[in-house]
């Protein structure tokens, strides 16, 4: 597996469009985050430049528009954060994150559901394979 680029906040804000839109051409780009964001076009344009030269996208030159695409997977990218951030502030342990929130008082009635569906649905999916 090729090691994924190190990307910034404002680059994956970026990068979520891309994977959801592509191809997409730098208007259709600026325009999106003119409507959402403070960001300046030239500001857009730039994190896009940031984003090819890392290889996290490449781009085509259709006439007078650069239209991106995506050229790492999303999920393999949120995979891999996931896997560094838990690494980093809880020593990769997903229980200890949890137990973070919990004792926190961070997890709604409704997160709480969620996660006991999830753990339901794993332990399924767990017995579906033995």
């Amino acid at each position: 597996m090729k090691e994924l680029p190190k990307i910034s906040e404002a680059e994956y804000e970026i990068m979520r469009l891309i994977w959801d839109k592509h191809p997409i051409s730098t208007n259709d780009v600026v325009a999106h985050f003119e409507n959402i964001s403070d960001w300046s076009p030239k500001t857009v344009q730039t994190l896009l430049s940031r984003l090819v030269k890392k290889g996290a996208a490449g781009y085509e030159k259709k006439g007078r528009v650069f239209v991106y695409s995506p050229l790492i997977d999303e999920g393999e990218y949120v995979k891999s954060e996931s896997r560094s951030f838990l690494k980093r502030f809880y020593n990769g342990a997903l229980n200890s994150m949890v137990l973070s929130f919990v004792e926190n008082g961070e997890l709604s009635d409704d997160d709480i559901t969620e996660l006991e569906r999830i753990l339901d649905m794993a332990e399924r999916k767990k017995n579906d394979v033995l």
